[in-house]
């Protein structure tokens, strides 16, 4: 089996051909990947607000020189954090310190707040330049660059065969549901509905399981023999190590700020 990449691929993000216009699409896949672990490990080991307010402003620019759909990329920014929020709310009430305020008998500490600023910055920082940097990368070719940085062959593997078949279990899991809509199934709190949908997650392994036998049985018919042949050769070019050098030299400033 052989990867062959076309000017027309899907990014990991959505991003469409806007993002293809951008500085950020033309480096090297492999500087991206690295830059973006660098930037993500040196922002989380910050403790200073105004160095995570540097980071949140380097990750801004990124994502000004991707031009990417502002909009649409902090709207998936927005989602991540409501998972967060509640997180976020609650730590002023469980981190002891210096009261706020009083609320049902509850003591909100400046120390938790804080704190819930820090995690806010810190996580919306990495997830913007991550976002940024690896969520424009099509996933074929963020496979091969992984492989060019010498990771594992089977993580390589997993990673590629997971995203190319999440749509199709997320098919079969709709063909399932309609199934039982058809059948005059409606969902509730019963254990008739219980029942039902633990018949579905098996059916859904079942199918899983077969699928696999399926595609595995095909790839064997082609010659497969563990191991995909890659095409795509990567090549760094002057903008790769400008960049690079670049952006080693804003994390460098970032941990000088926390320190000073």
């Amino acid at each position: 089996m052989t990867h062959v990449l076309g000017p027309q691929e899907k990014a990991l993000a959505g991003s469409g051909a806007l993002a293809r216009q951008g500085l950020i699409a033309r480096l090297d896949p492999r500087l991206r990947i690295v830059m973006a672990c660098v930037f993500a490990v040196v922002v989380v080991a910050l403790s200073s607000l105004t160095a995570l307010f540097a980071a949140l402003a380097i990750a801004l620019s990124l994502l000004v020189m991707s031009r990417l759909p502002w909009r649409r990329t902090l709207r998936r920014m927005a989602m991540m954090d409501g998972f967060i929020l509640v997180m976020l709310l609650l730590l002023p009430f469980t981190v002891p310190g210096d009261p706020i305020l009083v609320l049902w008998g509850l003591a909100a500490s400046w120390q938790g707040l804080w704190q819930a600023v820090e995690i806010a910055l810190t996580a919306n920082a990495v997830i913007l330049a991550v976002l940024v940097l690896l969520g424009t990368l099509e996933p074929v070719t963020l496979g091969h660059a992984l492989h060019r940085l010498r990771c594992p062959e089977t993580l390589v593997h997993l990673l590629m065969f997971t995203i190319r078949y999440i749509d199709v279990l997320h098919g079969e899991y709709q063909c399932l549901r309609a199934a039982m809509k058809v059948r005059g199934f409606r969902p509730g709190t019963n254990w008739h509905s219980y029942r039902s949908f633990g018949y579905l997650l098996g059916m859904m392994l079942v199918r899983a399981i077969e699928r696999s036998e399926r595609i595995l049985g095909a790839m064997k018919c082609r010659g497969f023999a563990g191991r995909m042949p890659l095409l795509q050769e990567f090549t760094l070019a002057r903008r790769d190590v400008t960049f690079g050098t670049g952006f080693t030299v804003l994390c460098l400033g970032l941990i000088i700020l926390d320190v000073a």
